[in-house]
Order: structure tokens, then sequence, then C-alpha cells
């Protein structure tokens, strides 16, 4: 078939192959992580694609100003993903469990309950960036010219708030039990249409900044339909079969579910929210360096969302296969998977560190037409930065995957916490008060990632999310 000869699947293989080959891991786990992981990871470039795509748009059409303002908007649309993403992994959890032990119907209630939560979560924060954009977007920078630009493209966003966050539902839900190839086909195509409807917006019509929010906002439209429609009907027109249809017109507020999908996905709002957060004091001291620097910074956290793609395929893939393996009450085997897609994430990792490292000027001049502005050196030296922290932060998502599973989901929060508050923000405020300048900015990239791996690491090791595990499999509140 087409998928089997995908380069990145054939890439995924190859790496598989020789950990196989060392005794990291073993050949049926590798498989089976590939499986699951390339779909999510070719889906996370291109969606990573477009978000580069957006900068670099807008960047060549109306310069590095803009680029700067979208920058002061990324965090409040960050909030969308870091409410999604949590929602989500609880969805994960609860539906991978369920598949695993056979229990079908209460997957489907599991689907109903969070598209219903996650709407309700999403229309006030639709509400806030329609009403105040240029008040929240002021709040970093006092540079009119940006502020100007990020507050038209965040108001048109706040309009593809709640699409984007029932997207990630439905694509939790089908990786949840087995299936990473239908979101890819659709989340991928709805990357596809963004990017295009983007061209004609920022250049054709001429729209700038709205332009690309624009884009993004009816391609949002177009995937939550996509995945409705084939989770009512059972398949989708072009795609193909869903290996799970749920009822519309059944139960959508179960108080069970309700609580187990907060006390699993809170915390991991909470590790989300810890880096939207915290971009906004990081952004605010990065701004006092001046707009070349904020440009540079904003292209170098673009490509390093390019370069971090991995971890959303291994991570959802420990998510599911731990989850299937603790629903069958295997807890040693959930632990091996656990392990093994660790070691299968370092290795990926720090081949495509290497190979970004490589190329790390041409990648910043895709979004600057004049290669001797300043702001490209700085960038360069920013992806450098990035390119040595992106191995650590992917083992913080591929373990935090397996975590989420588990239903363990406060320590990976600690985590993300620690190495943004205690290293971070401190570092990047060292480069407006010290000597160190724009050192201390690059550092901050290691310092955001290396505690979370660690602290991560620390709890998966320590084993104790076995006993958080059984809480939430299925049958568990009739024991």
């Amino acid at each position: 078939m087409v998928r089997d000869r995908n380069p990145l699947r054939l890439f995924l293989v190859g790496v598989g192959a020789v950990l196989a080959r060392l005794g990291l891991v073993t050949p049926e786990k590798a498989r089976e992580t590939t499986d699951l992981a390339w779909p999510r990871i070719l889906t996370g470039l291109a969606r990573m694609s477009n978000s580069v795509a957006d900068a670099a748009m807008v960047g060549v059409a109306v310069g590095p100003v803009a680029i700067a303002g979208m920058g002061f908007a990324g965090p409040y649309w960050g909030m969308t993903f870091a409410v999604g993403g949590g929602m989500a992994a609880g969805t994960i959890a609860l539906v991978s469990q369920r598949y695993g032990a056979g229990a079908h119907d209460d997957l489907e209630g599991v689907v109903r309950s969070s598209a219903l939560l996650v709407t309700l979560v999403a229309l006030p924060i639709t509400l806030l960036f329609w009403t105040v954009p240029t008040e929240l977007v002021a709040l970093l920078s006092d540079d009119p010219a940006a502020v100007g630009y990020g507050a038209a493209y965040l108001r048109i966003l706040a309009l593809a708030v709640p699409f984007a966050i029932v997207n990630q539902i439905g694509s939790r839900v089908l990786i949840g039990v087995d299936d990473a190839w239908t979101p890819m086909v659709v989340r991928s195509a709805g990357a596809a249409a963004n990017v295009t409807l983007n061209a004609v917006f920022v250049f054709g019509l001429g729209m700038g900044v709205v332009g690309a929010a624009t884009g993004t906002v009816v391609a949002s439209v177009l995937v939550t339909a996509a995945f409705v429609v084939g989770l009512v009907a059972g398949r989708l027109p072009l795609v193909g079969d869903f290996p799970v249809t749920v009822d519309p017109a059944a139960r959508y507020l179960d108080r069970e579910i309700f609580a187990d999908l907060l006390a699993i996905g809170l915390p991991v709002v909470g590790r989300s929210s810890v880096w939207t957060v915290a971009r906004f004091p990081i952004l605010v001291f990065v701004g006092l360096l001046g707009p070349n620097v904020v440009a540079a910074y904003v292209i170098s956290r673009r490509i390093w969302g390019l370069m971090n793609t991995p971890g959303w395929g291994f991570g959802l893939a420990a998510s599911s296969l731990v989850g299937q393996a603790l629903g069958a009450d295997d807890e040693a085997n959930a632990e091996a998977y656990g392990r093994e897609i660790t070691y299968f994430t370092v290795a990926t990792y720090l081949l495509a560190a290497a190979f970004v490292a490589a190329f790390a000027r041409p990648a910043v001049l895709l979004f600057v037409d004049d290669p001797v502005s300043p702001a490209v050196p700085i960038a360069v030296d920013f992806v450098y930065a990035a390119c040595v922290a992106i191995v650590p932060a992917g083992v913080t998502n591929g373990i935090a995957g397996a975590l989420d599973a588990t239903g363990d989901t406060r320590w990976p929060f600690y985590g993300r916490a620690l190495g943004m508050f205690g290293f971070a923000i401190p570092l990047t405020y060292l480069a407006t008060t010290t000597s160190l300048g724009l050192f201390a900015v690059s550092l901050s990239f290691l310092g955001e990632s290396l505690p979370s791996m660690l602290v991560n690491w620390y709890r998966f090791r320590s084993g104790k999310w076995k006993a958080i595990s059984r809480a939430y499999r299925p049958g568990a509140a009739d024991d």
C-alpha cells in the first residue's frame, strides 16, 4: 500500500530496526510504535508547516514587524491548544483503556462527553479574543505597529477556537483505537488547505495577517466537519471507514466520565498552559531587546515546532499502547512500551536535530527576503540552541504520553513548570539585565526542556503510576 512506502514510515522502520538490533527495543513494539507514530508525526509536520508558512508569507508580504505581531498573539492562540490538548489527553486515556478492555459502549460515552466539555470551555475563550484583542496583545508590547498586527490576527483567530479544540478530540479518539492513519489524512488535508488559502488571502487578496488568520479559520471548520461526519456516519468520502462510530442523539452529560476527564485532563491543561503563560514574560523580556530579536525568536520557535513534531507521534503512540496494555491489566507490558518508546524518541530526535543544524541558515532565510537583515544571524544562533534543547524536549513528550495514559498527569505538569518558571524565564530576564545578552536567551531553550525531561523520567521509573492507573480502568468504580 501507499502508506507502507511513505518515506517517513520507512525512516522510522529503519530507526526501529537499528534499535532492535542493539537490543533497546523489541521488533514487535518498534512496529506498533511506528504504525501509530508516523501518521501523527506527518500530521504534526503538516500543521507546523502551516504555522511556518503563515509566518513566512506574512514576513515576505509585510515584514518582520508583522512577524513580531503574530508572535505577540501566539500565547493567546496557544491557550486553545493547551485547553484542547489537555482535555484530549483525558479522552485518549479513557478511550484506549476501554478499547483495550473491549468496552465499546462506554467508549461512545467518552467521545460525547469530551465533545460537550471542550465546547463549553471553548466559547468563553472565543468571546475574549474577539472582544478585546488589542488590549490583550498590548500587554506584551508597546510597539503600536506590532500590537496592531497582533490584534488583527488574534481577533479573526477567535472564530477558529471551538473548531480547533473539537477536532483535537476527534483525532485522539481515533488514535486511541489504533487508527492514526485517518486523523493524519484529515488533518494533513486541512493543513494543506490552510496553506493554499493563506497564499490566496495573503498574496492574492493582499490581506496580510488577517488573511493568514482567515485561512486558519476556514481550515479548522473543514477539519472539524470531517471528523463529525466520519464519527457519526462511520465513514468519510475519499478517506474511508472509521473504526468507531458515535450516536449523536444519545446522552452527552455523564458525570462520572466528566469527573475522569477533568481529573486526567486538568493537569495536562496546566502542563500545556505553563508554556503558554510563560511566553508572556518571555516575550516581554525578548521585546526589550528590539524587534529584530523578537522576529528572530519567533522564527526559531517556528522551527522548534517543526523539530518537535516527532514527540506528538511518540507521545500519542505511548498513550495509546500503554493505555491498551493497562486496559488488559498488563502493567509489565505497559512499562515496557513506555521505556522502549522513549529510546525510539531519543534516536529520532538526535537525527532530526543534526539535520536542522546543518541547514540552520537556509531555514531562517525562508522567513525573510533580506539576507543581510540583522534578524538573520540572531535567528540562526537561536536555531542552533533549539537543536541542542530539542532532544530532552522530545523525551519529555514521549514519557508524558505514557503517563497520560495511566492518569498520572501531575508530574509532567510539575516538570514543565520547573523548566519554564525555574529556568527559562529567569534566563530570558538575565538577557536584559546582564552581559549574557542573547546567549541567555539561547540557554533558555535548554532550561525549558532539560528539567522537564528529568522529572518525567524520574516519575516513570518510580512505577507509582501503576497504582494510579487502576482507578481509571473500566469497571474500577465497581471494585
